[in-house]
């Protein structure tokens, strides 16, 4: 009881501070917008009486440019976070993330080639193919002989080879002056340009992940245990597994086409939200899913006001994933 009350505890903090850094987002940029501007805007966005105290210019940046892009992060952190939390359960390995099963290589595949052949849904490609690539995937290794989970693995590593080698063909051909650049910044990952198109896209594939996963979150603990003890308790962990599956696929499929390719936060998050909670996924499922969210949506805010020009979300978030991981493999007591 001690310990659900210090998870619920730390649970609220989470989302004190996502809420927090949500308003605060909405004041930092190129133009400068104060507290009391940014919560009429905001107010008079949701039908509220207020007295206009700003510009037409404000208005724009706050609605137009900050809202999607803050929505965005949020939505794409806490999806990849989720996501990663989930495959290292089912897959009960601490390094395993929303790219295992070649859900990213797939959506940067289909992002490039729609780059190469000048298809104006660039998303809408990404999302299908990253789609494609786990069903492939997942024939693949239910074909294979031994076990499944490994198969699963095993493909998922096979099939993000091939894609990989496919985007390197995609580069090599890309003209130079103009496709190229445009594959090579949407590989590193960023939310510039984030409109509310984006957020609609995403939300109904994000919410037909997230909602089945947290519903069943009770029951992801019991993944851990053996199959006859889970079938004891009533649970069919193979129906199971292969529905959590499909729920962080969606999840990864997603948030990497509206925002490229964004790595480390699906490995960094979930363990970093079990330092918080614990192993409990009825606790652990919604702080990855805050502490994405507000980890997101803080390097992002960096990447777009440290320096004069933009630094893709992925390279910080590489920056950060790293050395986090060479901490995990020299730290006393492991992985745990």
């Amino acid at each position: 009881m001690k310990d659900q009350k210090k998870a619920m505890s730390r649970l609220w903090g989470l989302a004190i501070l996502l809420a927090i850094l949500f308003f605060s987002s909405f004041l930092w940029g190129r133009m400068p917008v104060s507290p009391k501007a940014a919560a009429g805007i905001l107010a008079w966005r949701c039908g509220l009486p207020v007295t206009v105290s700003w510009t037409d210019q404000m208005a724009a940046a706050v609605l137009n440019i900050r809202l999607p892009r803050i929505l965005l992060a949020m939505l794409v952190g806490g999806a990849l976070s989720a996501a990663g939390m989930t495959y290292q359960n089912v897959f009960q390995n601490p390094m395993a993330s929303p790219d295992i099963l070649g859900a990213s290589s797939g959506a940067c595949f289909g992002a490039t080639l729609a780059i190469l052949l000048e298809i104006p849904a660039v998303t809408t490609m990404a999302f299908a193919c990253s789609l494609a690539t786990v069903v492939m995937v997942y024939f693949v290794g239910r074909r294979g002989r031994g076990s499944r989970t490994m198969n699963l693995l095993l493909a998922g590593i096979m099939v993000s080879s091939l894609f990989s080698a496919g985007i390197s063909c995609i580069k090599l051909v890309a003209d130079p002056n103009s496709k190229l650049p445009e594959i090579t910044y949407w590989l590193m990952g960023s939310l510039s340009g984030a409109a509310g198109e984006d957020v609609s896209f995403i939300l109904l594939p994000l919410l037909a992940g997230l909602l089945p996963l947290l519903a069943l979150r009770w029951q992801l603990n019991l993944l851990t245990l053996g199959e006859e003890e889970a079938a004891s308790m009533g649970v069919d962990t193979k129906r199971l597994r292969l529905l959590v599956i499909l729920c962080a696929t969606l999840l990864t499929a997603a948030s990497v086409s509206a925002s490229g390719m964004i790595g480390w936060i699906g490995l960094v998050i979930p363990h970093l939200s079990r330092r918080l909670v614990g192993n409990d996924c009825r606790y652990l499922l919604p702080a990855s899913i805050l502490f994405g969210a507000l980890f997101m949506l803080l390097v992002d805010d960096i990447s777009r006001t440290l320096l004069a020009i933009e630094i893709p979300i992925g390279i910080l978030l590489a920056f950060v994933g790293a050395p986090f991981f060479l901490h995990l493999m020299t730290r006393k007591g492991g992985w745990a």
